[in-house]
């Protein structure tokens, strides 16, 4: 014959079982409630991240395009300024051709005011009987030049379109009034092609 546990014993034991029962079942669902919870605000941050990344990425798209912007304006304003560069350049060529041509202008008016008083001198001497001695001295600085292309031989220079004494002067490093006179020019018109004596070397 099986022996049996005893009744007592299991009507005692029961209800604790029951209770432990019903105590872990409760501490179950509190762990699975707070798992839930915390799942749950795990999925707010990931949401929360992915909103954060996409703005994240419109704004370095937002930045590309900018800086594409910038990259095309500075290669425009890059180009303006060299337009201006060239601009400021011509500018500056005009001003000094016009520089030359007021000195030119002013050296003319001298020259010729310079001229006009050689014509009134030359004009006294039929009244006065002193000035033909004075005349050789003009001569004489001609004569004393004359023998520098002589001793060496001289430096040409072939007269090309657009060309002035002025410029030339200033390419040889000579003076306006020595090419004037090494080459016997009453004034400073020269032609396209025409040789110079530009210096001696």
């Amino acid at each position: 014959m099986v022996d049996c546990p005893d009744r007592g014993f299991i009507r005692r034991t029961l209800p604790v079982l029951m209770g432990c029962l019903l105590l872990s079942g409760c501490v179950m669902a509190e762990k699975y409630e707070a798992e839930k919870a915390r799942s749950l605000n795990f999925q707010r941050l990931l949401a929360q991240e992915e909103k954060r990344t996409a703005e994240l990425d419109s704004e370095v798209k937002r930045t590309k395009r900018e800086f594409a912007e910038m990259e095309a304006r500075n290669r425009e304003l890059t180009a303006q300024i060299q337009a201006v560069r060239e601009q400021m350049g011509r500018a500056q060529e005009e001003a000094q051709a016009m520089k030359e041509a007021a000195l030119l202008e002013r050296k003319a008016k001298e020259q010729m005011k310079g001229t006009s008083e050689l014509l009134l001198k030359a004009k006294k001497p039929d009244l006065t009987p002193e000035l033909p001695a004075e005349a050789p001295q003009t001569e004489t600085p001609v004569a004393a030049a004359a023998p520098l292309p002589e001793k060496s031989p001289p430096t040409i220079h072939i007269v090309r379109p657009g060309e002035t004494l002025f410029r030339i002067g200033r390419k040889y490093g000579v003076d306006v009034d020595k090419i004037r006179k090494w080459n016997k020019l009453p004034d400073d018109i020269i032609e396209v092609g025409q040789k110079l004596i530009v210096g001696h070397e």
